[in-house]
């Protein structure tokens, strides 16, 4: 990944900028999921590599930009100063810009999928990353500010700001595998319930957790005036909600025609991780 962008002819500051977020770290959830969806299918995994880099590509320029002063205003990212605090916010609007329209340049490129296949991962991440997916969401998180919203206005944010890559990620590896019309929706029936365990174990986290572990001030969503799943269900109620979803992601992969161990192994960690 961080390769790919070594190797293009770009002004230094941009590959430096675009880079610098690449390799903060971070969880990496969304191309291990993918990556997971291939081997479940018996596939080369190989197969999935540029297309996972290319979703990681999108979801570092989501962070970078949801760190802007204009929207989050954070100054920590993964334990690091955040983008525009190391390169100034010009450069990190333009390497969030560099990181979205390049990761679509990858699926076009890549010589190991067919045509067909990159016709449907191109038009899929598009619909997940923009404004029907995660720039849609990111506006309904902005306007939900400082507002009391319900348990199902909070869904709604949170299935499209982060629930919709996390789809995209697991429907990616079934394309890639050749998947069936209904393995692909259960594919989606369990991407959807683990996007939102992702974001309810999150939410919980910036309660519970700590600053060295998840890399940026506990309690930031409280001081922002954000809903959250323990504001608005109680914590108690926030983790019977976590285990809900876990359960249906899980009963969804019961249907599946091949053997979904390490996809139910993922699941749990999303919802017993630390940061």
């Amino acid at each position: 990944m961080v390769e790919a962008v070594e190797g293009l002819k770009i002004p230094s500051v941009l590959k430096e900028a675009m880079i610098y977020s690449l390799q903060a770290g971070g969880k990496r959830i969304r191309p291990i999921l993918l990556l997971a969806v291939i081997r479940t299918f018996n596939q080369d995994t190989r197969l999935g590599l540029n297309t996972a880099s290319a979703l990681e590509m999108i979801h570092t320029y989501s962070l970078i930009h949801d760190d802007l002063p204009s929207m989050d205003d954070d100054d920590l990212r993964r334990g690091k100063p955040t983008n525009h605090k190391m390169f100034g916010e010009a450069a990190a609007i333009l390497a969030g810009d560099g990181l979205l329209t390049y990761s679509f340049q990858l699926i076009a490129e890549d010589s190991a999928l067919t045509t067909d296949q990159k016709v449907k991962l191109i038009a899929l991440l598009a619909r997940c990353a923009g404004p029907e997916g995660m720039v849609g969401g990111q506006v309904a998180d902005i306007e939900g500010e400082n507002k009391r919203l319900t348990v199902q206005e909070l869904e709604n944010i949170h299935v499209h700001k982060t629930g919709k890559l996390l789809i995209f990620s697991v429907l990616a590896g079934g394309i890639i595998s050749g998947a069936s019309e209904n393995e692909l929706e259960l594919l989606e029936r369990f991407s959807y319930h683990i996007g939102l365990a992702f974001q309810i174990q999150d939410d919980i986290l910036d309660i519970e957790g700590s600053e060295e572990m998840i890399g940026k001030p506990v309690g930031s969503d409280e001081s922002k005036h954000k809903s959250t799943y323990p504001s608005l269900l109680s914590m108690k109620g926030a983790k019977e909600k976590l285990q809900f979803h876990l359960d249906e992601a899980l009963t969804a992969l019961t249907s599946m025609p091949v053997e979904s161990g390490l996809l139910a192994e993922i699941a749990r960690l999303i919802v017993s991780r630390n940061h």
